[in-house]
């Protein structure tokens, strides 16, 4: 079966289009960053065959595709280097979307405040980073940079 066997309204494109993003099962969303798939499966075969590897994984949800790796992607027939890499920049871009864009309007008032802060950040590093968080005198953030990084 290919995408031009399915209905003109159930292809994912087309009903992103149709409907919105939102109406997309994570199979038919994964399917459009995949864009291709093979003569045997189709980009949406290769979506499920990903979500099928969360069954595997301790994360629940999608959260384990910020952990899979480019060589465990890549065993998936037809999802090669270039797809594992589109896969894992989408990854990033969604880790950078959730990341406050701007610190400074931040202020401190306890530790917890610091940790909400960094929690989406941080939560999937599989090594350690040590951060300082300078304030102003208004315990308001004024940066917040990285002063060590280990190693893996």
């Amino acid at each position: 079966m290919t995408i031009k066997d399915i209905p003109q309204s159930e292809r994912p494109y087309e009903k992103l289009e149709l409907y919105g993003e939102k109406n997309l099962t994570n199979s038919e969303l994964l399917a459009i960053i995949i864009k291709t798939g093979t003569k045997e499966h189709t980009s949406i075969d290769i979506a499920r065959q990903i979500l099928n590897l969360c069954e595997t994984k301790e994360n629940e949800g999608l959260n384990f595709l910020m952990d899979i790796s480019i060589e465990e992607l890549t065993k998936i027939k037809g999802l090669g280097r270039v797809k594992a890499l589109q896969l894992k920049a989408v990854c990033e871009l969604a880790k950078r979307i959730n990341k406050p864009s701007n610190y400074r309007k931040i202020i401190i008032r306890e530790p917890n405040d610091i940790v909400k802060i960094l929690i989406e950040e941080m939560q999937h590093e599989k090594i350690e980073i040590a951060k300082i968080v300078l304030l102003d005198i208004r315990n308001t953030i004024l940066k917040i940079k990285n002063v060590a990084i280990g190693r893996k």
